[in-house]
């Protein structure tokens, strides 16, 4: 079994703990799931099976779309509504003021990533560190935002945003950082992904919905192909011959001039350098592939 599922993650269920339950109805040997979601969201999780596995990096890359509530006067430990409360403002901004702000976070900035995350120093997770009373010092990371829009001022302490972003920006940081760009403090109270790369929620699937499904072909027919994760990039279609090298694990050169107009879309979409995408034969993947030059190197065979 090879694919892809659009899982619609419920609340108060970690990506592992909703992973592990799709695997048991699928009963897979194999699977991972792109993008963590944590506890507190819903939303997109798209979840690989067998060989898909080697392109989650693939979507893991793709654009991603969130709304999400800030709840102001209240900054939390986690960022989010599960921590513990360390600060506290009587401010609250209004409309016209927040919509001013949010120009600042659009673009490439930086972001001082939550306290509790997974990311790993010397070895320990973020969260663990952090769960056992240590000040976590995380440096800040570029990240990319393309849209940051205020949706709806609920009332005086909540509002809604839509989110555009590139991989690695935490809707956690985001909040805390734009509740003091507005001298105020705040938590995320709720988050929901709408989309990762090209599934979208209007794919998704519930986990309760999964369990009402019986019959194994019913369950095969919710799958997206594995080259789903390509979107709008380009695949690189080959020849018998050269199919059959990059199953060896053998690279390709790509010299004649037909060849260079097969490369030509690829190079236009960005597949140069340490960019990655699938190599096709006969409408089937065969490879993940990174171009040098005019050269095909195989990062990962896939054995369908």
């Amino acid at each position: 079994m090879h694919g892809w599922l659009v899982l619609d993650k419920p609340v108060g269920m970690t990506s592992t703990q909703a992973l592990s339950r799709v695997r048991q109805v699928f009963e897979a040997e194999k699977a991972g799931h792109a993008g963590t979601l944590d506890p507190l969201a819903t939303g997109v999780l798209p979840v690989a099976f067998g060989e898909a596995t080697k392109t989650i990096p693939l979507i893991q890359d793709g654009t991603k779309v969130y709304n999400f509530r800030i709840r102001w006067g209240e900054q939390r430990s986690t960022d989010d509504a599960e921590g513990d409360v360390i600060a506290r403002s009587p401010h609250r901004p209004d409309a016209t003021a927040i919509r001013s702000a949010l120009a600042r976070f659009v673009g490439e900035i930086e972001q001082v990533p939550p306290q509790y995350s997974a990311i790993k120093l010397d070895g320990e997770r973020a969260y663990d560190l952090a769960r056992d009373g240590e000040v976590v010092n995380l440096a800040p990371r570029l990240v990319w935002i393309g849209r940051f829009d205020l949706a709806a001022c609920i009332d005086e302490d909540n509002a809604d945003f839509r989110v555009e972003c590139g991989k690695g920006t935490y809707m956690r940081a985001l909040a805390r950082d734009v509740a003091l760009a507005l001298e105020t403090r705040g938590h995320v109270a709720q988050l929901r992904r709408l989309q990762v790369g090209p599934m979208s929620e209007a794919q998704a699937i519930t986990l309760d919905q999964l369990k009402e499904i019986t019959d194994k072909e019913s369950l095969d027919r919710l799958l997206l192909p594995i080259e789903t994760v390509l979107d709008d990039i380009p695949a690189l279609v080959l020849t018998d011959g050269e199919a059959q090298r990059l199953r060896l694990g053998q690279s390709v050169a790509l010299l004649q001039r037909q060849d260079r107009e097969r490369l030509d879309p690829l190079v236009r979409a960005g597949v140069v350098d340490d960019a990655t995408t699938l190599a096709m034969w006969h409408g089937r993947p065969v490879a993940l592939i990174r171009l040098e030059g005019a050269e095909v190197r195989p990062v990962r065979v896939l054995n369908l």
